[in-house]
């Protein structure tokens, strides 16, 4: 069976109007994603899931098929990456193009990096898990975390964590919305990215930043030219 990347890509964003191809660093932002997937060298197909004919063109022109469009109750703003996935997944197995690994990436994912989708999908393999996903930590221990209560005044969150050390709290990890590996027998018996059985593929601090606003875009645009990277590359060389 084959290795299957899928890129979803909605036309519809609102808070970043064409968000999935407007230009980032040179290239519309979901290039680097599908150029990311060819360089990997480990992908049979890398399909694009859109229901917009301007994404699909563009995917195209980089190197994605988009062999269909997805349906207009799959696009809104409340359809989860799973139902996506999952849709994807049967349209292949009725076509006779059955996926034995899938993986999803991002379109907004410009930081991306070949090697760390190959270690994924490794991982997977290696441990045997349902799903592996790209996973950072975060830059403070939110064990010790605050809240405002009901006073307006500030206390613990985890009060119990008080007298603890910082390195002697666990290490606690955020989804880096960059990719998730599926072995797909495993995952479509419960169709759930975060499963019952999902290893963390971790991804450097730096190399993270989910784009859903327009301040997330500029931020990403600023770590993206701090760093010294050129379009259409992530580090100048493995793109």
């Amino acid at each position: 069976m084959s290795t299957i990347a899928i890129i979803p890509a909605r036309g519809g964003s609102k808070r970043i109007p064409h968000k999935n191809i407007k230009v980032f660093a040179g290239l519309p932002i979901i290039a680097h994603s599908i150029r990311a997937a060819r360089k990997t060298g480990v992908f049979d197909r890398i399909i694009v899931s859109t229901d917009s004919n301007e994404i699909a063109e563009i995917a195209g022109q980089h190197g994605a098929e988009v062999p269909f469009r997805r349906p207009a109750a799959l696009a809104d703003d409340l359809t989860g990456t799973d139902a996506v996935i999952v849709h994807a997944l049967n349209w292949l197995a009725e076509h006779d193009s059955r996926a034995g690994h899938a993986c999803c990436i991002y379109a907004t994912a410009p930081f991306v990096r070949p090697e760390d989708i190959r270690l994924g999908l490794k991982m997977l393999r290696e441990q045997g898990a349902s799903t592996a996903i790209s996973v950072t930590t975060y830059p403070y221990p939110i064990s010790r975390s605050l809240k405002r209560n009901d006073r307006g005044r500030v206390e613990m969150i985890w009060p119990e964590n008080y007298p603890k050390r910082s390195q002697d709290l666990p290490e606690v990890f955020h989804d880096a919305a960059q990719f998730y590996w599926y072995d797909v027998e495993k995952y479509m018996r419960e169709q759930r990215m975060f499963s019952s059985d999902t290893i963390p593929v971790p991804i450097p601090r730096h190399l993270v930043q989910d784009i859903d606003t327009p301040e997330d875009w500029e931020v990403a645009e600023r770590m993206f030219a701090a760093a010294g990277l050129a379009p259409g590359s992530t580090d100048g060389s493995n793109r």
